[in-house]
């Protein structure tokens, strides 16, 4: 029988909300154990150099220190990817970039800390330092990595061709190409990185931590303290701001371990900002060669790419990030033709990694920018263009991507109608212009990270006398509004109200396995493990009331915490009697749901597993910007935002999280980035960080579309990322249609315009001389 919707589609406040706004809430840094101590680590001053020597006794003698710890005494490498696991807890031989981990100690105050790190003496032989892509790509005396491509400092190479590129390109009515350069970006969340490890009396380790991917740090652990993972218990406190940069496990959390094994005694780190900083696993600096063709009908006819990616010193996510930055170019648009060289290199500087959009945001900006380019040259409106191109819903692409739900259509119709895009798109005064354009993200990898056959994620729930529901599940809170989105998805099977939920997703010893927040997986697979387990429920509650009245259980819906009899309305059992006939003789009901992953896709070809998805978010954006056509200051005004979530199990939340893209967006756009001079990075603190501001922020008018995927949960897929693509080529388009501009590289600045219009006016100038000489 349908169940009539109880709480999906509504908008919810998320359930952690309060906790977080008064103060309640409880983050790694609150959590104070008797006996703890402070734990520091040691850092190198050099980019690049092998350790001759390293003496640390008198760190170890000094009174108040209670344990030092250095690379030798754990060596096991480890990572996130146990294909590129490359990472150790200190240096074992050599530093490989300013800021790299040498020695870590433990003390009763931070000033004694300090002190014993000022004692501990290394002594350094400098080697060759690579800075540039370019550097990286060469053959290498000192490779900063052993294993890497041919005795360079390259970590993955990727090349893909699908189609003929080639003769598409000969046949194409319009080809244009381009070079783009961006900036590495990092993530800027508030609660910098803090862990607390204790190695108690029953020599069980538990380390609390401000983690995006509990399960992996899990791992990880085990690996580095060589310690089986049932003597390891992991605890995510509550999350201020991640957005991938707390994604990998880290180096500061394996010493905090081993601080804490070698004294017994609760050891914590927490990180001043200039640690963040030079712990980083940003967004990757990229420079990226795009081409692009259409056809005598305004067709796309080939795409051919190439992306040279500045890993810094760690693998980090890099295999990944190197396809990403080919494949996920692969919608919306139907693409025939598709050649892709990707090349990640290392560099000694710190390491990239995740950040939000991963592996799409810069290759998506040069895209939209190029086939804004061709619209002009063939004398195409972009909109129009865009509708002409799409992926058909439950389709493939040509690299054996499968389209489920696809709501692109719907998502440029309504921006385009909503902005009055046909009244203003070159038609605005000087100064003022309007842009667009799409994106497209996974809700989940469909494979694993660790090949294996355990479920993605479970999802235990547990229903005693009280009729208090306990969902258990450790997918990670970060502040997306998964413990929300969970509770909803047991709530609306069982037609009951959100306080009946307590969920649990936190502590490894209590909780199932979920693989962790990242690739926007969390509410498609999560989701659907934790409806599963709701429905299993349902069906004791129902076989209850038919007991309770002598009804056929298949003909009882529940909702507004009532089971109702549909041919017979008057028929009702109230929640807590279904219950309580369901626990006599039973006890608590349990029940267990998970995800394991779609049905076989994709195809057989090397690196077909990545991008791979059980289905895609897709977005339209337009933006309407002002440029000050003296100072060429930008300023974004408006924005447009269009995207199809599938089915918003919550608009407030879906509205929160295209909202905060755009914030995250525009600031990569605009403002932020990242110098170095000689391996430091230069203002590493929010003062010289510029991020966007509350009054810098545009009016923004949220325009959900919902699709109905037909595997997603309740019809939902991803709104977490897929949002952050689209704005910034869609304000480059519109400065663009401002100034005359085009941008190649981020962020937009006005000193950047500026210059461009300079260079412009004076190739004018050139070409009206020659004129008059003629």
């Amino acid at each position: 029988m349908t169940q009539p919707a109880n709480i999906i589609g509504k908008p919810i406040p998320l359930i952690d909300g309060l906790k977080k706004t008064t103060g309640e809430g409880i983050y790694t840094d609150d959590i104070k154990l008797p006996g703890m101590l402070v734990g520091k680590i040691l850092r190198s001053p050099l980019p690049h150099a092998r350790i001759v020597k390293l003496d640390t006794s008198q760190a170890e003698a000094l009174p108040g220190v209670h344990a030092v710890v250095i690379g030798k005494e754990a060596p096991n490498t480890f990572g996130v990817l146990p294909i590129s696991e490359d990472e150790t807890a200190m240096a074992v031989d050599k530093v490989i970039y300013i800021g790299d981990c040498v020695a870590g100690v433990a003390a009763d105050d931070e000033e004694i800390a300090l002190k014993a790190l000022a004692l501990i003496k290394v002594e350094y032989e400098e080697l060759p330092e690579y800075r540039k892509i370019e550097d990286s790509l060469k053959p290498s005396a000192e490779p900063i990595h052993p294993n890497t491509v041919n005795g360079t400092n390259i970590h993955k190479e990727v090349d893909q061709n699908f189609g003929d590129v080639e003769a598409a390109r000969a046949s194409s009515a319009y080809v244009r190409e381009a070079e783009f350069e961006f900036e590495g970006v990092t993530h800027a969340f508030t609660e910098p990185h803090c862990v607390i490890a204790h190695y108690d009396a029953d020599d069980r380790m538990t380390v609390w931590s401000a983690q995006q991917v509990p399960h992996y740090l899990h791992r990880a652990l085990s690996k580095v303290l060589e310690m089986p993972m049932h003597r390891i218990r992991v605890i995510r406190p509550m999350v201020g701001g991640a957005f991938g940069g707390k994604s990998d496990p880290f180096p500061h959390e394996m010493i905090a371990a081993l601080l804490s094994r070698q004294c017994r005694r609760p050891v914590k780190i927490l990180f001043d900002r200039e640690e963040v900083f030079i712990t980083n696993h940003g967004r990757h600096p990229t420079k990226t060669q795009i081409a692009m063709g259409i056809d005598e009908k305004g067709k796309l006819s080939f795409l051919d790419l190439k992306a040279r990616i500045d890993g810094g010193a760690w693998g980090s996510f890099g295999v990944v990030t190197t396809y990403y930055n080919g494949v996920l170019n692969m919608g919306p648009y139907d693409i025939p033709n598709f050649l892709y060289s990707g090349k990640r290199v290392y560099t000694n500087k710190p390491p990239s990694g995740a950040m939000r959009g991963h592996g799409a945001v810069n290759s998506r900006f040069a895209m939209e920018v190029l086939i804004d380019e061709l619209c002009e040259t063939a004398r195409l409106d972009p909109c129009d263009f865009r509708l002409q191109n799409l992926l058909p819903p439950n389709s493939k692409t040509i690299n054996e991507f499968r389209i489920t739900s696809n709501g692109t259509k719907e998502c440029i119709e309504r921006a385009r109608a909503a902005s009055e895009w046909d009244k203003k798109f070159r038609r605005l005064p000087p100064g003022r212009g309007i842009g667009v354009a799409c994106g497209f993200y996974i809700s989940g990898s469909a494979h694993r990270i660790h090949f294996n056959e355990l479920p993605q994620s479970t999802v235990h729930l547990k229903i005693d006398m009280d009729g208090g529901i306990t969902v258990h599940c450790m997918a990670a809170e970060i502040g997306q509004g998964s413990d929300t989105m969970l509770a909803q998805c047991v709530a609306e099977p069982l037609g009951v109200n959100l306080d009946r939920l307590r969920i649990f997703s936190s502590d490894s010893d209590a909780d199932p396995i979920d693989l962790g927040s990242y690739s926007s997986r969390v509410t498609f697979m999560a989701g659907n493990a934790a409806r599963q387990a709701a429905l299993k429920i349902r069906e004791d509650l129902v076989n209850a009331a038919q007991k309770l009245t002598g009804y056929p259980a298949e003909n009882f819906v529940l909702q507004n915490e009532e089971l109702i009899y549909t041919p017979d309305p008057r028929v009702r059992v109230t929640f807590m009697q279904a219950l309580e006939k369901a626990l006599a003789g039973n006890g608590a009901l349990i029940s267990k749901g998970i995800y394991m992953g779609p049905p076989p896709i994709g195809g057989k070809f090397k690196g077909a597993r990545a991008g791979l998805s059980p289905t895609y978010s897709f977005q339209c954006y337009i933006a309407e910007v002002t440029v000050d056509l003296e100072t060429c200051e930008p300023r974004v005004e408006k924005v447009w935002a269009a995207h199809d979530c599938g089915k918003a199990l919550n608009p407030l939340a879906v509205a929160g999280q295209i909202e905060g893209c755009i914030h995250m967006g525009l600031g990569q756009a605009l403002m932020e980035e990242m110098p170095y001079n000689r391996g430091n990075i230069l203002g590493p603190n929010f003062l010289d960080y510029r991020t966007l501001t509350p009054m810098q922020m545009p009016e923004v008018d949220v325009i959900i579309v919902e699709s109905n995927d037909p595997e997603g949960p309740f019809g939902a897929k991803e709104a977490g990322e897929g949002p952050l693509l689209p704005i910034l080529p869609a304000v480059a388009n519109a400065i663009y249609d401002a100034t005359g501009v085009r941008m190649r590289s981020l962020p937009m600045t006005a000193d950047k315009i500026w210059k461009i219009r300079q260079q412009e006016k004076r190739a004018a100038r050139k070409v009206e001389s020659r004129a008059v000489v003629v």
